[in-house]
């Protein structure tokens, strides 16, 4: 078992944050929270309703709240999967490099749009164009994960448990290192 402080995942939109945070939360004996059921469980109400009813904005204010919360409660005993967005406000990238080790899971705009094609539950996909909309919001979101990432791991056609053993090895090796140099 590794001791590691809480960990969470970063990326866009169908980069699979919360299958892949189940399994490592699995693996690592941690509890495991995914920030949009989070926020839809504070709310009483679904992502699509609060987007519909508050904008954006309001979502936004949502999620920092619901973030700050279970960063800063869970000291080292969970695994937090975030919305694709997470990173646009500044108070939360602080958050973010503040209570964890955060993980990117780097997903291209063409494995985003074969993943979430389905999708009905995407407020931001609701669009005419989504994969412009995606490839818009990769250029603007992609150097922000950058920014609050510890580890970087790519997500493209790989199977979800390969890469949560992925980001494992990733996190193991991290630790290692940090305990070494300090």
């Amino acid at each position: 078992m590794i001791k590691a402080p809480n960990i969470i995942l970063v990326g866009p939109m169908g980069a699979g944050k919360t299958t892949i945070g189940r399994l490592i939360s699995q693996s690592m004996d941690k509890d495991f929270y995914d920030l949009d059921k989070v926020i839809e469980d504070n709310a009483g109400a679904d992502i699509p309703w609060i987007f519909e009813r508050e904008g954006e904005d309001g979502f936004r204010k949502r999620e920092t709240q619901a973030l700050a919360s279970v960063a800063q409660s869970d000291k080292g005993d969970s695994v937090l999967a975030t919305g694709g967005g997470i990173v646009m406000r500044e108070e939360n990238r602080d958050i973010l490099r503040e209570n964890a080790l955060v993980v990117y899971l780097y997903a291209s705009v063409a494995q985003q749009l074969y993943r979430t094609s389905k999708s009905t539950h995407r407020p931001l996909l609701q669009t005419g164009d989504p994969k412009a909309t995606l490839k818009k919001l990769f250029e603007v979101r992609d150097p922000l994960y950058r920014e609050v990432a510890t580890l970087v791991i790519e997500t493209d056609s790989r199977h979800p448990r390969s890469v949560a053993n992925k980001v494992l090895d990733a996190i193991k090796r991290h630790l290692k290192e940090e305990t070494t140099t300090s």
